[in-house]
């Protein structure tokens, strides 16, 4: 297993976390704070999903670059999406439409459901640790 599919599998399963806690903090939020905890659930919802699957995309587009540009994208990445992630935060802090409690734990549900999810997907693959090694050939003792 090569790390470009552990990542297109914490992809995919994103993708399931989202649609899970969509309907159960869409639905919770709804039962809780009528159609504003709805929309807040599937605001928090994107926004947690979102931002882990940008950590991600840009590892899997790094890949193809040399060390440092590696770094430099993920890392830019990560500053970018951390800086977006408040600006998007103090602009809904005003909405009427927003209610912060169930905004809330739908961010919190999706960053610990995707932490949960790369440690899954990371602890089940078999990465190995040697890329192109090459092993010395054992040389036969009995040939003159």
């Amino acid at each position: 297993m090569n790390a470009q599919k552990i990542l297109t599998d914490v992809l995919r399963y994103t993708g399931f976390l989202a649609i899970a806690i969509a309907l159960v903090g869409g639905g919770l939020g709804f039962v809780f704070a009528s159609t504003d905890g709805l929309i807040s659930a599937l605001i928090g919802t994107g926004l947690a999903i979102v931002f882990a699957s940008v950590t991600a995309l840009s590892i899997i587009g790094a890949m193809r670059y040399d060390i440092a540009a590696f770094f430099g994208i993920v890392m830019g990445s990560w500053l970018l999406k951390i800086l977006i992630f408040i600006v998007i935060l103090a602009l809904l802090r005003e909405a009427a439409f927003v209610q912060p409690l169930v905004l809330f734990f739908t961010v919190i549900a999706g960053a610990v459901g995707t932490m949960l999810i790369d440690i899954i997907v990371v602890y089940r693959s078999r990465l190995g640790y040697v890329g192109d090694a090459v092993l010395p050939t054992v040389q036969d003792e009995t040939a003159p």
